[in-house]
């Protein structure tokens, strides 16, 4: 495939004949995306206080190795060295930070409100030369596909923590009772914010039938497309909703665990 160079007018960064607020847009994205990498790598690196009564962050979740009641293979190994802080949300991030990274909609986002390419429609960019994505270090957006997968596992790993924390320990006996807390509800939102925003992904709709020529004779392939489309024509929405909702959730089992606020027992 050729690679693509094209040499673009000669302006000043930021010159537009446009009359409108163009730059809200992208400034608002730049404060609301650098606020939510400022807050998860912050509440990630803490390794503390991701958990309380049945409620883990979804942070944290799956939590392959930490001292909670929720950790799958038990504590930190004896092996992890002592000078390397430890926190059992940088061993699962890294793939639904990178299903975010490479989405098709938050990388046309972040180009314009971080990279400036360009900042609008019709605004002057402050390069010259347009080489697309067929070189390092954007090339690498292509393995969005992948990480999808990963992102499919991880809803049902979160809709399994929604059941769990339907089931309190009683302070007495320790045993566990069938309940429901506000957390609960805040836990139960977050899949299915997460799950709009994931089963809309454009990867995924190209999976279930995007490469097909003729829908029409595969039925249940043309329901499936047509689902995911359906989630896909709101994927700014979902994408949004879902990325502040899961902070959120990180957040109120962040101050329930360190005792600022109280879950509210609906049953």
């Amino acid at each position: 495939m050729p690679e693509i160079a094209a040499l673009l007018p000669r302006r000043p960064f930021g010159s537009t004949m446009r009359r409108d607020a163009w730059w809200i847009a992208p400034l608002a994205t730049f404060m609301g995306l650098t606020g939510f990498v400022v807050y998860s790598t912050w509440a990630a690196l803490q390794g503390k206080h991701y958990h309380w009564g049945p409620y883990l962050s979804p942070f944290y979740s799956p939590e392959l190795l930490g001292e909670s009641p929720h950790s799958w293979f038990g504590p930190r190994p004896s092996w992890w060295p002592s000078w390397l802080p430890f926190s059992p949300a940088v061993l699962i991030l890294p793939f639904p930070a990178g299903f975010r990274l490479t989405c098709y909609y938050y990388r046309g986002a972040y180009y314009k409100s971080h990279w400036a390419d360009p900042p609008s429609c019709a605004v002057a960019e402050p390069r010259q030369r347009y080489l697309g994505e067929q070189g390092l270090p954007l090339i690498l957006q292509n393995i969005h596909r992948y990480f999808l997968y990963a992102a499919l596992a991880f809803i049902g790993i979160l809709s399994h923590d929604v059941w769990k924390a339907l089931w309190f320990p009683d302070p007495a006996t320790g045993a566990r009772g069938f309940g429901l807390g506000l957390g609960t509800l805040v836990l139960g939102v977050n899949v299915v914010l997460l799950g709009g925003y994931t089963f809309g992904c454009h990867s995924l709709r190209h999976l279930v039938g995007g490469h097909l020529d003729e829908l029409s004779r595969r039925p249940l392939r043309l329901k499936s497309y047509e689902c995911v489309s359906c989630l896909n024509r709101r994927h700014m929405l979902w994408a949004w909703t879902s990325l502040f909702w899961v902070a959120f959730a990180d957040l109120y089992v962040r101050l329930c665990s360190m005792g600022i606020i109280s879950d509210w027992r609906i049953i």
